[in-house]
């Protein structure tokens, strides 16, 4: 059962901040990073093939994603959605970003897909909810 608080709501946004960063580190290891390619880590990272360039694409993604579904949850509590509601919507898309990454990286493009469809799909399932309270 998930807490039916605000601040497990807060939580959860910033697990789903913290998820790119899971992809970032299994980017750099995988591309075998130095302290040395800090300097300029971008182009590093772009001449990348295989695991280390999915692992990037995905945190690149996970980074684009990311302000639709804070907004979407700020929102969401906004307008008074239940909070249980908005609680279950959250904990669906942290698990499915986590699992469209190892998608992502494992090379699944069909799963990736469907899996980033339905992270999208909670997105939008926060926003109508909140638009249906407004009216």
């Amino acid at each position: 059962m998930i807490p039916n608080t605000a601040s497990t709501a807060i939580l959860l946004m910033a697990l789903a901040c913290l998820l790119p960063f899971i992809f970032t580190i299994t980017a750099k290891i995988a591309a075998g990073f130095k302290k040395s390619d800090n300097r300029n880590p971008r182009e590093v990272m772009a001449r990348q093939t295989g695991l280390a360039a999915r692992a990037d694409a995905v945190q690149q993604n996970s980074f684009e994603s990311l302000p639709m579904f804070l907004v979407a949850m700020v929102v969401a509590m906004l307008f008074f959605v239940p909070q249980q509601i908005v609680n279950y919507i959250a904990v669906l898309y942290v698990g499915l970003r986590l699992a469209y990454g190892f998608a992502y990286v494992l090379n699944w493009a069909t799963l990736r897909s469907v899996l980033w469809l339905l992270s999208m799909a909670c997105i939008m399932m926060l926003f109508y909810l909140a638009a249906k309270l407004a009216l």
